[in-house]
């Protein structure tokens, strides 16, 4: 399978520091745009996944009606009011999951959505996971259809609502985390969210500039 964008071992992944609960405990502004680039990590089993972040919104809880936590805590949200670094996943459209990170201090119902990944590393089993069949001579536009997408993401690294809703990103002892290996993009741009109907007009979407693997168009 041709996945020329640069690939990260195994070992690389788990040099990778993984990021605090500090780092999230900010507002999901700085959160959404500082998450470009970072590792987004499964474990399965033996074998990690792994994505670079590519494309992120940011959700202002209360104060903002394209959020989950506008009309206050439900059963559905709780996740949101807790400690920053936590998990949260919904279930969209009837047959999507689509993974938030709390942010903020507990109470304050902050968090930002992943939106697509740059798969970095067990391309092929990512591939599997989202019914593809690998192939030596693919392409970018046959690659990026692995992970551009909050549902197609985490279809690609096993998320779901039942297996990772409230787990806590920055333990050790969670199968799913984000680290930092160094990487920072040259150029990051802000564009109104997508997919929504309410608060529109807010240049909450965050995106690397000329990734191919973004969802819609490439930005730049």
């Amino acid at each position: 399978m041709n996945v020329a964008p640069a690939q990260l071992t195994a070992a690389k992944l788990r040099e990778a520091p993984r990021l605090s609960r500090e780092f999230f405990n900010r507002d999901p502004v700085t959160v959404g745009r500082e998450l470009l680039g970072k590792l987004l990590i499964r474990r399965e089993g033996r074998q990690l996944l792994a994505g670079r972040v590519v494309e992120t919104e940011a959700y202002l809880g209360q104060a903002d009606p394209a959020a989950h936590a506008y009309g206050g805590r439900t059963t559905r949200n709780f996740v949101l009011f807790g400690p920053p670094g936590h998990a949260y996943v919904y279930f969209i459209y009837g047959n999507h999951f689509c993974l938030n990170v709390s942010c903020m201090p507990e109470g304050v119902a902050e968090c930002v959505l992943f939106r697509a990944l740059e798969p970095v590393c067990g391309v092929e089993a990512m591939a599997r996971a989202r019914g593809i069949q690998p192939s030596p001579s693919s392409s970018i536009a046959q690659l990026r259809i692995i992970s551009s997408g909050p549902g197609r993401m985490s279809q690609a690294l096993g998320i779901t609502r039942e297996r990772d809703n409230n787990k806590d990103l920055t333990s050790r002892a969670s199968d799913l985390w984000l680290a930092d290996d160094g990487f920072y993009p040259e150029r990051v741009m802000a564009t109104p969210r997508i997919g929504i109907t309410k608060a529109v007009e807010r240049p909450l979407r965050f995106a690397i500039v000329g990734n191919d693997y973004v969802s819609g168009k490439k930005i730049g």
